[in-house]
């Protein structure tokens, strides 16, 4: 008959299981910002975004309000290898007519017992962060502001309601600063359940959930910032606190709420609100055993139907009435000893009943707090995209701690709803005054971090004013290549390239391209076709060059060239035709016609000695007769960002400006011959490939050169050599990101100041990597593994830093290429006498075609730097092969005319 009561409080994994995702389905509509009105349960944002990682140091105060005492603590805490904290509290009752006047008197008390605490302890002169623990409903918007939506517990305070809470404290205290001589700056407003998971978290890293389960009842997890609606930004993590008291409000559980849960919630200061709290805190769980064996003893069921005045007499039972009941060791006699107190005068089989129900009633709260804590671990789980995960879980309150069997089933059951979890529960010790010191001081030295880490990286944010600057020198640095008497001198070098002309349409034929400019080398064969079936058709093959031979002799090289043209001629089946030829070669070459190419100087990690100052051609004709195999008719020596102007400029008349971003940097545009004085001719045009990476080599530019651009130019193959190049090219990027996270890591400030084997290692940081860490759509956890493949063990905060990092190295390189560019566009612009320019960049190269802002934020330069230029960006095709040939076939046209 007893369990016949008892039945519907017993809750079977099945139905727990549920309530798991009923839990599930409200935290998703409470982090909507369409759904989160109507949502029973608030999730609302704390603006907590980090949890303690043991380097926080200093002392630190912290108020607690809430509760029937106020308390004022001081909170020293070290890292001098021993992560230690020392907490020293003073408690300050709370008279009536504070907690039910008006809001000035409140806040005046609490500055008054703050000032006193700070005498006592003597920290009248000293200036500290405070962290203020305020217990109630509190909609934040930053992490030192929170307006209270409503007063819960005994308080009722006038004025207080819709305003920030943060703002009145400050104001009591500001009365006191001039008169007491006290400095305390508020920097945290921290709810007591948050407090609780920092508490923890200085003691163990893996927590981040937080659970109270007391007299009242709610749970806090670090959520991902990229499902917060609520919340701008999608970096990082924040601390949800979900207000999980409320669930249920809505109807959700009215098939688990008993008869008993009905008429405690009729009897209850808030009728059909808080209908969670009302299942499983201790506040009310008395109450229901109350209910439930006053309803058994009118049946006859206890104490043989005689209805005593404690049974009638509501909040008679208490929790602790509960709790001593159900101490099992004892026996009865803790039971008999309370019932006889409340004058109820039980026989041992009316003990042994009450006592049954006691534990049924704590073991269904025990039940539904799993449940819904088991739902907050399965979404940190998936958040976290792990098949199994350890994590902790920080917790504080009386019926936890006080009650002989709660703790346990509470555990067995979180275990057993989610056994893909391996969950460590801490107690924690004072959650509401630590942890709100806990809370300011991770606030102190995120501040402390943000303020070094944004001098770091301070020198790569360059002002429009810098920007037009380096525009004006490149300008200045482009004319000195173009002059005679500064050529020699000049760092531009400004090269003739021999191609007069852009194609026209009329160009046929099979060409041959090769195609060297990095670590691969590329044989095609393109056949072009004119009239209305115009057409550019390809068939290519690529060969790897090993360092051995990149670094090795010039003979080598050109004999393993040759080497890969004859394994292609013979994959085509055309040994025997002598094509013409055009040799993309990416270097910086002096040519004195389109067919010689002498090489300035190797870039781009090439080291083949022998080979500067010696014309490519003739080695790669000398390699071909080496060999004696084949003969071919090599036409023009191309470089692949004329290539690329060329590609575009088949498509689109209006190109007469290469770019390449990627590997290197580099700049074509066509100059007219009567600017150019270092050939002869006046008449028509000409290409120029400035070799523009050298800008700066003569140090006009190092008044925007970093610490870590020197170092990166320092360990390079050639240093001085190639200054601007080794500020906007890929193969240097990722080298200065890397020189930034050692910087960085040395201060203390990522991977906790542990500067890992992999991260000394020059090269690693590749600038695919930064690519793919800068992507908009890719989530934090996905930059973790990232780094995790590098070696490189980072926390949720690092790898917020380190996409920071990536993001001000790529925008510095965008921004310095796009101010170079406006310098070009600028002066075709002039050249061509004219108000505004509109012209096509014909464009190559991995970093603009694959990063996610790169290009974007080159063209937004080059508007702001040259407005009077309307500059279209064309993706080119293969400049380098298809643009090759097309050189090639251009040339020969010409030719063929010239002929005539």
């Amino acid at each position: 008959q007893v369990d016949r009561y008892l039945y519907p409080l017993r809750l079977s994994d099945d139905v727990l299981l549920d309530v798991m995702a009923r839990f599930q389905a409200e935290m998703v509509k409470g982090l909507g910002r369409d759904t989160n009105p109507t949502a029973t349960v608030k999730m609302l944002p704390s603006f907590v975004r980090s949890l303690p990682d043991g380097s926080e140091k200093g002392d630190f105060l912290a108020v607690d309000l809430g509760g029937s005492q106020f308390c004022a603590h001081q909170v020293k805490v070290s890292d001098d290898g021993r992560q230690s904290s020392q907490l020293e509290s003073k408690f300050y009752p709370m008279p009536k007519e504070v907690t039910q006047g008006s809001g000035a008197e409140l806040f005046d008390y609490i500055a008054d017992c703050l000032l006193d605490f700070m005498e006592t302890k003597n920290l009248k002169h000293k200036k500290l962060p405070l962290g203020f623990t305020f217990s109630f409903p509190c909609k934040q918007t930053k992490l030192e502001e929170g307006v209270l939506l409503a007063w819960t517990k005994h308080f009722k305070v006038r004025g207080v309601q819709d305003t920030d809470v943060v703002t009145s404290l400050r104001r009591a205290l500001q009365k006191h600063k001039a008169s007491f001589d006290i400095d305390v700056d508020v920097l945290a407003l921290v709810n007591d359940t948050v407090g609780t998971m920092m508490t923890c978290g200085y003691d163990d890293q893996r927590c981040e959930v937080g659970l109270i389960i007391g007299t009242g009842t709610n749970a806090c997890y670090m959520e991902e910032m990229r499902h917060i609606d609520l919340v701008e930004g999608d970096e990082g993590r924040m601390c949800i606190n979900t207000e999980w008291g409320a669930f249920g409000d809505d109807g959700a559980l009215d098939d688990l709420r008993t008869e008993f849960d009905r008429e405690l919630d009729l009897g209850s200061l808030n009728p059909g609100k808080q209908l969670f709290e009302k299942m499983i805190s201790s506040l009310y769980l008395g109450e229901l055993v109350r209910l439930i064996l006053l309803k058994m003893t009118k049946e006859g069921l206890l104490f043989n139907g005689k209805v005593s005045t404690a049974l009638l007499t509501k909040g008679k039972i208490e929790m602790k009435h509960v709790s001593a009941m159900e101490k099992y060791k004892e026996g009865l006699s803790n039971t008999r000893e309370i019932l006889t107190e409340l004058s109820l005068f039980p026989s041992e089989e009316d003990c042994v009943a009450v006592q049954h129900v006691c534990t049924i009633v704590s073991f269904r709260s025990a039940n539904l707090c799993a449940a819904a804590l088991a739902a907050i671990l399965t979404r940190l789980r998936e958040n976290k995209k792990l098949l199994r995960m350890r994590t902790t879980v920080g917790i504080d309150g009386g019926l936890y701690k006080t009650h002989p069997q709660y703790a346990k089933r509470l555990h067995k059951v979180v275990r057993r709803l989610v056994p893909t979890c391996d969950v460590r529960f801490l107690l924690s010790v004072s959650g509401s005054g630590k942890g709100a010191a806990m809370v300011t001081a991770v606030a102190h030295r995120l501040a402390a971090q943000r303020s070094h880490i944004d001098a770091t990286l301070a020198p790569f944010l360059l002002s429009l004013g810098t920007l037009r600057e380096v525009r004006n020198k490149m300008r200045t640095e482009l004319e000195y290549g173009l002059k005679r008497e500064t050529q020699a001198n000049a760092t531009v070098k400004m090269l003739p390239t021999y191609v007069c002309g852009t194609p026209d349409g009329t160009e046929k034929g099979k060409f041959l391209a090769l195609d060297l400019g990095g670590t691969n080398f590329r044989v095609l064969l393109v056949k072009i076709k004119s009239g209305r079936r115009r057409s550019v058709q390809m068939y290519n093959k690529i060969f790897a060059i090993p360092l051995e031979i990149m670094q090795g002799t010039g003979e080598e090289l050109f004999d393993h060239i040759v080497q890969c043209i004859a394994d292609f001629l013979e994959y085509m089946g055309i040994k025997g035709a002598r094509l013409p030829l055009g040799f993309t070669f990416s270097f910086p070459c002096r040519q004195a016609s389109i067919d010689k190419g002498t090489l300035v100087g190797w870039t781009k990690g090439f080291k083949a000695t022998d080979c500067e100052g010696e014309d490519v051609v003739d080695m790669l004709r000398e390699a071909i007769k080496r060999r004696n195999e084949f003969d071919l008719d090599i036409v023009a020596v191309v470089n692949d960002t004329v290539g690329t102007m060329m590609t575009c400029g088949y498509e689109d008349p209006n190109c007469e400006i290469g770019l390449i971003a990627g590997t290197g940097s580099n700049v074509c545009y066509m100059e007219d011959m009567k600017n150019i004085e270092i050939v002869e001719g006046n008449e028509g045009k000409m290409c120029i490939n400035t070799e523009w990476g050298a800008f700066g080599d003569n140090g006009c530019i190092d008044n925007i050169r970093t610490k870590y651009d020197k170092e990166v130019d320092e360990g390079s193959l050639n240093p001085g050599k190639q200054r601007y190049e080794k500020m906007t090219s890929g193969m240097y990027l990722g080298e200065i990101v890397r020189q930034i996270l050692i910087d960085l890591t040395k201060q203390g400030l990522l991977f906790r100041g542990h500067i890992s084997e992999s991260l000394r290692k020059r090269g690693i940081f590749e600038t695919k990597f930064l690519s793919q860490i800068e992507s908009d759509r890719l989530a934090l956890l996905q930059v973790r593994r990232i780094l995790q493949q590098l070696g490189l063990d980072s926390t949720c905060e690092d790898s917020i830093i380190v996409k920071e990092v990536c993001g001000v190295v790529s925008q510095r390189a965008a921004r310095l290429c796009g101010a170079g560019l406006a310098a070009i566009v600028e002066k075709k612009r002039e050249n061509r006498g004219v108000e505004r320019l509109q012209i096509t960049v014909g464009v190559d190269g991995t970093l603009y075609k694959l990063h996610p802002h790169f290009s974007r934020v080159l063209r937004e330069t080059v508007k702001e730097l040259a407005p009077q230029c309307d500059v279209t960006f064309m993706l080119s095709e293969d400049g380098s092969g298809k643009g090759a040939a097309l050189i090639t076939a251009v040339a020969k046209r010409l030719h063929n005319v010239g002929q005539k």
